[in-house]
């Protein structure tokens, strides 16, 4: 680049004089000459050269606000999606102030994210779910989550004290009208930053089953019929749009459409299993930002490439 070109310029020229024993100032006169003739170029051997590619590739697919690739350590997926979870704590401390809302789904990336914030300074920042709660899975629930990160930003948080999903979309609407969680929805609704686990539909540990417990051929069932990813809860297509599926109906989250009104909108993923639903997410616009390793990030671009969405009937 032309910054390292110009550091270059500035280092190189002692050491060049000292073996040829010229003075500085006449190799460095010799570089500029040289350069200005075609006989001299700067090449900067980076070993992030290939994640910045990757980066300049995902911006160039969908309009990311921020895209950051992380190296991945081969065959470890957990300490992937840990440095994944650094990342994305950095970013997320980095473009908040000292106040504000943070919105955030539960999952393990959150999980991941909680885990790496530096030592905390009292602020007035509120962190609220943007979904209901899964009982029994302590470590996933976005409301153990909510707690975990606003004590890593140092402020408070506001729980939703509702299940993810209803046993019906009458119960799920009358969850929805009880105040206490309406007003956790709308402070969502109304926050600067929301951070989204992005969820997938197939594999053996997918959250998304923790909450709503399906046999292998429901799961199946769920992919046949062009389910690609699930994003605050909702079941979505292969085109971000929002699936006719009967589960949909009985969810307490914010929906996908108000989600949208957020400002800045993190997705977080690392792994295979998340190609498809990372595809999803971008496809539909639902995230403005996304932090993902190298390995999935290459994959993501390589099954955008392959892949054909038909029109829906």
């Amino acid at each position: 680049t032309p910054k390292l070109s110009a550091i270059a310029l500035k280092a190189l020229p002692p050491e060049i004089a000292k073996g040829m024993k010229l003075s500085p100032a006449k190799v460095n006169r010799l570089i500029k000459q040289g350069r200005e003739m075609g006989m001299v170029e700067f090449i900067i051997q980076s070993p992030f050269q290939r994640l910045f590619e990757l980066e300049r590739r995902m911006r160039e697919r969908w309009p990311l606000k921020e895209c950051q690739v992380i190296d991945a350590v081969t065959g470890n997926t957990e300490t992937t999606l840990d440095l994944v979870g650094k990342a994305a704590a950095k970013y997320l401390e980095a473009i908040l102030g000292s106040d504000g809302v943070v919105a955030i789904s539960g999952g393990k990336a959150l999980s991941a994210i909680a885990d790496n914030f530096g030592v905390p300074k009292k602020t007035n920042r509120c962190v609220v779910p943007l979904t209901g709660g899964v009982q029994g899975h302590h470590y996933t629930d976005v409301n153990h989550l909510a707690t975990r990160v606003a004590a890593g930003l140092g402020g408070r948080a506001d729980l939703l004290h509702a299940p993810l999903h209803a046993d019906s979309k009458s119960e799920r609407d009358m969850l929805m009208s009880v105040r206490s969680v309406r007003e956790v929805l709308d402070r969502a609704r109304r926050a600067e930053v929301a951070v989204f686990g992005i969820g997938s539909v197939v594999g053996e540990d997918s959250t998304y089953y923790a909450s709503h417990p399906l046999s292998r051929e429901q799961r199946t069932q769920l992919y046949v019929t062009g389910v690609r990813a699930e994003l605050l809860g909702h079941l979505i297509d292969g085109r971000g749009t929002l699936c006719d599926n009967e589960l949909n109906s009985r969810l307490v989250s914010l929906p996908l459409d108000q989600a949208e009104g957020i400002p800045n909108r993190i997705g977080v993923a690392s792994g295979k299993d998340k190609v498809e639903p990372i595809c999803a997410a971008l496809n539909g616009g639902h995230i403005g930002a996304l932090i993902v390793d190298d390995g999935t990030a290459q994959q993501v671009l390589e099954h955008e490439l392959s892949i054909t969405y038909t029109q829906p009937n």
